[in-house]
């Protein structure tokens, strides 16, 4: 399916050089903000006091979350839990203040705006435990890393493996730049956004990659710069469907799902628009400065006794 096709190849590998160089100032702010300004991490990775209350009826998060910013907490984090009657109320942890003193007095102003909500749990994750899940979230990160790697080494060449992670990591770093420059909350669930977004991006690359594969055993006169303009441009059609697809169910998360998955829907439209750009102008290109070449992709057919006068001896295929 094809909203359109384009009968001239655009040029994209002669700007490669201009786009990765702007690739590589946003690459170094956004490393210059991570370390300077550092993420804003949530209760997950702090530590705090988790709550669950139950009401009678549907409970109105927005107007829960407005009665526990009053008190004076500024990252909290609710949202409903099983059902639409039970909230979960995320706070961070406190100097001189108990987990039990701040489940008292936000259930004290809670019973205060409907006398029928009743506390059903309340606990403390404490520092070593976020210290955990942040290891753990780091190891996540690298295994698929690595995983992303074999992948492409195995299924194309190692060039292409290379020029793929460099794009991701690019994707990566620059979503977590974002979240340090501007301070929103680093949580688990965005942590899920940018392992998605590893995935998604290198979906882009292998699209690509393949395509370019196939153009070196189709079209022999063309060149390395030729064959990646072709096969970026013959994949543009299926890149807008599917990346304007995905990118109108995000933004409806944005706009219309609420405070609790609003940083998650975030990372991913940054993830979304800068895996389409890193897959064209980063990975492309980085493959092509690489060296890539039909000999790294189509192997040739050896030559057996007997095939001295066959033309077609030794072909690549």
């Amino acid at each position: 399916m094809e909203f359109f096709k384009i009968r001239r190849d655009i040029p994209f590998m002669k700007n490669a050089l201009v786009f990765n160089l702007i690739s590589i100032v946003t690459f170094v702010l956004a490393v210059f903000f991570l370390v300077t300004r550092g993420l804003h991490l949530s209760v997950e990775f702090t530590g705090g006091t988790v709550m669950q209350v139950g009401y009678a009826q549907p409970a109105d998060v927005e107007k829960v979350r407005a009665t526990v910013a009053g008190l004076g907490y500024a990252d909290v984090q609710v949202q409903n839990f099983g059902t639409a009657r039970d909230v979960l109320i995320r706070l961070p942890a406190q100097k001189g203040v108990s987990s039990a003193q701040q489940s008292d007095r936000v259930l004290a102003a809670l019973k205060a705006a409907d006398p029928q909500v009743q506390m059903n749990r309340t606990e403390f994750v404490g520092p070593q435990v976020g210290e955990e899940l942040a290891t753990d979230g780091l190891k996540a990160l690298g295994m698929v890393v690595v995983g992303i790697m074999v992948y492409l080494a195995f299924r194309f060449e190692w060039k292409f493996a290379v020029a793929a992670i460099v794009a991701n990591l690019h994707d990566i770093i620059i979503i977590l730049g974002f979240f340090a420059f501007f301070q929103w909350e680093f949580s688990l669930a965005v942590l899920a956004a940018v392992l998605a977004v590893l995935g998604y991006s290198v979906n882009e690359s292998v699209v690509i990659f393949d395509r370019i594969r196939e153009n070196f055993r189709r079209y022999r006169k063309m060149n390395t710069v030729q064959i990646i303009d072709n096969a970026i441009t013959s994949t543009i059609s299926r890149t807008i469907i599917t990346h304007g697809s995905t990118q109108m169910m995000v933004l409806s998360m944005l706009f219309f799902g609420g405070a609790t998955l609003h940083y998650f829907a975030l990372a991913l439209t940054i993830g979304i628009c800068f895996g389409i750009y890193s897959s064209v102008f980063v990975a492309a290109a980085i493959a092509m400065w690489l060296g890539i070449k039909r000999e790294d992709l189509v192997k040739a057919v050896p030559k057996r006794d007997g095939d001295a006068g066959d033309p077609n001896a030794g072909a690549v295929v």
